[in-house]
């Protein structure tokens, strides 16, 4: 394979990598380690890494409840985060911004709230979910529970031969029953980029709740809520620091303050409260009264520093990025003999998450040989058992690229995969 038509990686990318730390590890046998599992958790910029020492040693403190310097440093540093998370997401109100542990959490959250909550707002019997079968369990299981504990019905979109969400019976799935529509914008598995605005504005158009995954989305695609026409704008998106160069165990959920504000709390604790008598509570606004307890803060303030990395850097050319070096992926993976690749093989279509298969071979055996060649892939059902079911394969190999994937790893990665082939002896 040849380097020299690649259009569109990131400038400097060469100084970009030197920012990632473990980037620079050698492997068992003097391998330089080729990471190409970033859909799973991203690497950390040393900027982040310094961020969160830094206030564990001169700043820790519990916030908003300790009356003393440190105190007082370590909320405003929370509220900081807070800020710059609005920022990145271009959220109209700083305040509709809630940390939470993980996506997973976040979509618990509102699945939970909808069931618990007052007037027309309350998920029943009679009311439809909607979601589509290309979803990450965290965005299937907990609308599977909300179904079962009101007597709502579940539905989904199926997805098309080349991954795709199959719209063909929107107008059938997304009716006056809907009440909740919950996609991802990204799919971790196919790396399909979905619609999001035309289901957006077809949901608003019945009066339905959209809730939109994007923890594969805000990594690698401009996201401008603000900038977004009402209609198609979702009411609530979702995403994990790990997956945008963060900590893990911090999550985000943006909704909109006026559902926010209709929502009961989720998790009861300190500092969700107004007040507190043995008879009754009454309970804060957003975005505390969906932070009870002590929050991930050091985790927050990583975050903070780590989606200022990814302004810095820029989120269009961090997608030019991607598509470039996704697009060269895909060249290379159609000249291994007997790999089929599952999903879009439009980069542009697509994020930077690439599941195959590879004939004869199986997907756990793949990752192995490639991990003793010093290149990490990821490989099992993904968190996407119905999306596997539907292309009829019970797991595949993923390799994810990001920022710092440059040409040279994805040829040591087709190089691996060559070198599999000839190993298992097959083709």
């Amino acid at each position: 394979m040849t380097t020299t038509d690649l259009q569109g990686l990131l400038p400097g990318l060469d100084v970009v990598r030197k920012d990632f730390p473990i980037l620079g590890r050698t492997l068992e046998g003097g391998r330089p380690l080729v990471y190409l599992d970033s859909a799973n958790t991203s690497q950390k910029p040393q900027v982040v890494i310094d961020t969160m020492v830094d206030h564990l040693e001169k700043h820790n403190a519990n916030i908003a409840r300790a009356m003393h310097q440190l105190g007082a440093e370590s909320t405003a540093a929370f509220e900081e985060a807070r800020d710059k998370v609005a920022a990145f997401l271009g959220a109209p109100d700083r305040d509709e911004v809630i940390f939470t542990k993980n996506a997973s959490e976040a979509l618990n959250l509102v699945a939970n709230t909808l069931a618990w909550a007052e007037g027309d707002l309350r998920v029943g019997a009679g009311d439809e979910v909607v979601i589509t079968e290309m979803e990450h369990h965290s965005n299937i299981v907990p609308w599977q529970l909300l179904t079962e504990r009101t007597g709502a019905t579940l539905r989904w979109f199926g997805v098309t031969d080349d991954g795709q969400l199959d719209l063909s019976n929107i107008d059938e799935l997304i009716t006056e029953r809907t009440k909740v529509v919950a996609f991802t914008w990204v799919s971790n598995m196919l790396g399909t980029v979905n619609p999001v605005a035309e289901l957006t504005r077809r949901a608003h158009e019945v009066g339905a709740i959209v809730v939109v995954d994007a923890s594969q989305a805000a990594p690698q695609l401009p996201i401008d809520l603000a900038a977004m026409p009402e209609s198609d704008r979702p009411d609530v998106v979702v995403f994990t620091g790990h997956k945008v160069v963060g900590p893990t165990g911090i999550g985000v959920l943006w909704g909109r303050r006026t559902l926010l504000e209709q929502l009961p709390p989720f998790l009861g604790g300190g500092e969700m409260i107004a007040t507190v008598t043995m008879d009754r509570s009454t309970y804060a606004g957003i975005p505390h009264r969906f932070e009870a307890g002590t929050p991930p803060i050091v985790e927050a303030v990583g975050l903070g520093a780590a989606v200022d990395y990814l302004r810095e850097l820029g989120l269009d050319k961090v997608r030019a990025h991607e598509e470039a070096i996704t697009g060269y992926a895909l060249e290379g993976l159609s000249t291994v003999p007997g790999v089929t690749i599952l999903g879009p093989t439009d980069a542009a279509l697509r994020g930077g998450a690439i599941s195959f298969e590879l004939d004869g071979v199986h997907p756990h055996d793949v990752a192995q040989v490639l991990d003793s060649r010093g290149v990490a892939v990821r490989a099992g059902h993904h968190c996407a058992k119905p999306a596997h079911q539907r292309f009829g394969v019970q797991a595949s190999t993923r390799m994810s690229s990001y920022l710092y994937t440059t040409p040279a790893e994805i040829d040591a990665f087709i190089e691996a995969l060559n070198a599999t082939r000839d190993y298992f002896k097959v083709g």
